[in-house]
């Protein structure tokens, strides 16, 4: 049964799901939107609302909500774990306009074709890959032209490539918060549980490490939006078990100063690493020689702003295969079989040589170096060492992570798509 009300306003509903994608393609959308349309909540009294609905994905961390309600661009958010009810019920979570657009950002495809079919509401998807779903969808906005391609010749009609939206991060963020001169080296420990266990201590003492070879290295720590700085620190002491592999250790927690607005961390070792909490952490980032980085969604965000990166997967630690994307996650994850899949799985990754960043995969080819299985700090400090000392080398990775992503206006070509799907006399 399709819902409907008398209440004349209009809603675009964005629906995605873990931090990578709310951070790289829900908020530069809804900032995009907010430019162009008086939007609730920013303004009050206009009669189209802005909402997002986040659905159930095994690697959300259950932080996303009250990440995004930081940013304050939506009218109301519904968290996952009331994604079915939402479903049942919609007017348990208020009343919710005749007429609307849907907005797939991440997640399952098929969760966004129930929820405009349960509203009454016009659905686009955009595509990153392959549109599942082409049928039932108004409009299909693809990030290349084999998505199109893919489609039956009756529907590349709804399609148009609007490119990848990940190439506009890089368009301004170089001219925000500029960073002091120096060589800097982005921390990048992940953002679920699984794999800060790992990459909290591993990074730690990785940095050390390269600051024993390079003094005048600076390191920088951007805070995931689903986490803290005491929930990282949590995860050096020794309720963390993982913690005693590796010689990491915090001296104190430094408070900004006069002359620096960041905390800052300073490690036993002497080591100052500086810590972002205003997610998301483009600006700064996009002005790092290099970054040290788990596997996940962080390599899309590094590779869409040009900044070359070494991926990091531990597989000394159980930890990280339960953390890996995609069925291998969670098969790993599996109660009382998860010790002996995740070894098998550790096995055939490394043998098969599966690519696993996102650059990587993008490409079908190695563009930035993947460290896969029994690594140490020492290693791959020193291998850092060897990358900074090569500017040749950075430059040609840099280089070859921007074409992956092509040119920017994807999110202004996905704005303009969601407009024209909103009812005419809006759109005059």
């Amino acid at each position: 049964m399709t819902l409907r009300t008398p209440d004349p306003t209009l809603s675009i509903l964005f629906v995605s799901n873990g931090p990578g994608e709310l951070s790289t393609w829900v908020r530069p959308l809804a900032e995009a939107l907010h430019r162009q349309l008086l939007l609730r909540p920013r303004a009050p009294q206009s009669a189209l609302s802005l909402s997002l609905v986040l659905v159930p994905c095994p690697n959300a961390t259950g932080q996303e909500a009250d990440a995004a309600s930081r940013w304050s661009q939506f009218d109301r958010i519904i968290p996952a774990r009331h994604f079915w009810s939402l479903l049942l019920r919609p007017q348990r979570f208020g009343s919710w306009p005749s007429q609307g657009v849907v907005v797939f950002l991440g997640g399952d495809q098929f969760w966004t074709v129930l929820l405009s079919a349960r509203l009454g509401y016009r659905h686009i998807t955009y595509a990153e890959w392959v549109a599942r779903w082409p049928r039932w969808n108004d409009r299909i906005a693809a990030m290349a032209p084999s998505v199109r391609d893919q489609l039956p010749r009756r529907l590349r009609s709804r399609c148009e490539v609007v490119g990848d939206l990940m190439a506009d991060l890089s368009s301004h963020a170089r001219a925000q918060d500029p960073l002091p001169k120096g060589e800097w080296v982005a921390l990048l420990p992940g953002s679920k549980p699984a794999k800060l266990s790992v990459g909290v201590p591993f990074l730690v003492e990785t940095a050390d490490r390269l600051a024993a070879e390079r003094p005048g290295c600076h390191f920088l720590l951007p805070v995931a939006p689903t986490t803290s700085v005491e929930e990282l620190l949590r995860y050096l002491e020794p309720s963390n078990p993982i913690a005693a592999s590796y010689l990491a250790g915090i001296q104190t927690l430094l408070p900004p100063g006069d002359s620096w607005p960041w905390r800052r961390l300073l490690t036993r070792a002497g080591t100052l690493i500086h810590l972002q909490e205003e997610p998301p952490a483009h600006g700064v980032l996009s002005q790092c020689a290099l970054a040290l980085t788990t596997v996940g969604a962080n390599t899309a965000e590094l590779g869409a702003l040009g900044v070359p990166m070494i991926v990091l997967v531990p597989t000394q630690h159980l930890g990280v295969m339960q953390a890996w994307d995609g069925w291998m996650g969670l098969v790993a994850r599996l109660p009382g079989l998860n010790r002996v899949i995740g070894w098998l799985l550790s096995a055939w990754r490394l043998r098969n040589h599966g690519l696993l960043a996102w650059p990587n995969i993008s490409a079908g080819r190695v563009v930035v170096p993947e460290r896969v299985g029994p690594i140490t700090p020492a290693q791959i400090a020193m291998e850092a060492s060897e990358w900074l000392q090569s500017p040749e080398r950075l430059e040609g990775q840099r280089q070859d992570l921007r074409a992956l992503r092509g040119q920017p206006g994807a999110v202004a070509a996905l704005a303009k798509q969601v407009q024209e799907l909103l009812p005419l006399a809006l759109s005059d």
